[in-house]
């Protein structure tokens, strides 16, 4: 059924779209070659499919991921299908983008690369905004190599079936891992998080990214925009 369906759609592929297309095959970088995939996306011209499809299954998963966007965005089920076995995808695999060596002696490590993998992918999900991502992420919440990135990505999906699982990874007992549940929180509006977010006032510990805010100065911010 794929065959016949990309065979007629792609006579019909505008130039721009082509153009997109061939910006996004050569750009090396992965988050250059995202922001080229959100454009083909935009266009809303499956004609490109055929030409893209032979990457998803190109051995650097960053790559993979991004023209998995573009056929997920275009209502291709193979797009959701490929980022979400990314997720799960602990094969062996040379080395691609993502940070996979290690600082402390530059050597290449699989795991390292499976790990950079894994986590672009839950950025994905983020970036696509499709509902069936929520239960995926959820899932995640609790994984140490992907969970940081997981609050994040279930607010930009923006589906209040995430509320009750944040609530719940409150009870990590990580700082940061709080302050970035506490911003999902409040992207979210959920305002049954308030009694939990007064909770945390007392913790003063302070995140490790960005500008290192404390879970207590995170959860007076958002008490400030829930009420």
């Amino acid at each position: 059924m794929h065959g016949e369906s990309e065979a007629a759609s792609s006579a019909q592929v505008t130039p721009v779209a082509e153009s997109l297309v061939e910006q996004f095959k050569q750009e090396k970088m992965f988050w250059r070659q995202f922001s080229i995939a959100a454009q083909i996306a935009e266009r809303n011209d499956a004609g490109v499919l055929p030409s893209l499809v032979d990457w998803l299954n190109s051995d650097d998963r960053h790559i993979r991921g991004n023209v998995a966007f573009v056929f997920a965005r275009l209502g291709d089920v193979r797009g959701f299908e490929t980022i979400t076995r990314i997720l799960t995808d602990r094969s062996d695999r040379p080395e691609g983008q993502g940070i996979a060596i290690a600082p402390s002696d530059g050597i290449y490590r699989v795991s390292g690369q499976i790990a950079a993998d894994r986590y672009y992918a839950a950025h994905l999900l983020g970036d696509l905004r499709d509902p069936r991502g929520v239960p995926v992420l959820v899932g995640l919440l609790n994984d140490a190599e992907v969970h940081s990135i997981v609050p994040w990505a279930l607010a930009q999906i923006g589906d209040k079936r995430a509320v009750a699982p944040l609530l719940d990874a409150l009870d990590q007992d990580d700082p940061t891992m709080r302050v970035l549940t506490i911003n999902a929180l409040e992207t979210l509006r959920a305002t049954e998080a308030l009694p939990r977010l007064v909770s945390l006032l007392d913790d003063h510990r302070r995140s490790n990214f960005g500008t290192q805010v404390s879970v207590s100065d995170a959860a007076k911010a958002a008490i400030a925009k829930l009420q």
